[in-house]
């Protein structure tokens, strides 16, 4: 595998969690255990889990405690409630079926017409070299999915259609010079950690403050996502980076993430 690829989702979280600027963007975030999940749910209304390893969403479930002391557990556009803890923490431990998981803080999302949202923030080495956040992009979730992959049926829109009814003009275009700002930072402290990345999509939520949050960070982003904005230029600016350090070598010769 490519040095440029870290497949990890924790190995990559570590190094955000070590800078403290990076540190407050990212939701607490730990190894799966059922002491730590048993105490997040205590800290938080929703808890993610997701596999340390895997792309496109699969595996990624939701758990929350309910008011009359149930506890839910959501998978794909499953709904399940179990009478305890321990029965609900046994049945993700068989869907889970011993692969090494994460459990993240859920991020109370923005929605798009009763859909929770989420950003992909591409940043890549321009032709200089240096850092550079190339597109923005939101991803609303598909009906009933707990993930927002455009590969689990998420749809790809504009940032501006989907903050309009939130902020002013103004207030989208600061939102998203911050976002690439803060997309640049992190690819700068990942760099440290791994000299050989030269892209990431890092995907961000962002909460009814408009705080964003740092969900994941992916090393082989799918740069095609961007064809889905009205601005063509964008999409022309990321494949060109792209080809440029090597990652597409001929046309539609791109593994996607």
């Amino acid at each position: 595998m490519s040095s440029s690829y870290i497949g990890s989702k924790w190995r990559k979280t570590l190094p955000l969690l070590g800078e403290a600027e990076t540190k407050r963007w990212v939701p607490e975030t730990a190894k799966l255990t059922k002491q730590r999940l048993r105490v997040m749910l205590r800290k938080y209304d929703t808890v993610y889990v997701k596999p340390e390893f895997g792309t496109f969403g699969v595996g990624v479930m939701r758990t929350a405690r309910l008011a009359d002391g149930s506890w839910e557990l959501r998978f794909g556009t499953a709904r399940r409630v179990y009478e305890s803890f321990d029965r609900m923490y046994g049945a993700l431990s068989r869907m889970k079926k011993g692969k090494s998981y994460l459990v993240q803080r859920g991020i109370p999302l923005l929605k798009h017409n009763g859909r929770s949202f989420d950003i992909r923030v591409m940043v890549q080495k321009n032709l200089q070299k240096k850092w550079e956040a190339t597109g923005v992009i939101g991803r609303v979730a598909a009906k009933g999915k707990v993930v927002t992959n455009y590969h689990s049926g998420g749809t790809p829109m504009p940032l501006e259609t989907l903050l309009k009814p939130y902020l002013s003009r103004d207030g989208i275009k600061g939102q998203i010079g911050s976002l690439k700002r803060k997309g640049v930072k992190i690819a700068k402290v990942l760099q440290r950690r791994f000299p050989g990345i030269r892209e990431i999509g890092v995907d961000v939520g962002m909460d009814s403050r408009f705080d964003p949050w740092v969900l994941e960070v992916n090393t082989r982003p799918d740069p095609y996502i961007f064809r889905k904005l009205p601005d063509k230029s964008v999409v022309r600016k990321v494949l060109r980076y792209a080809r440029s350090y090597g990652r597409i070598k001929a046309k539609g010769s791109v593994k996607r993430k």
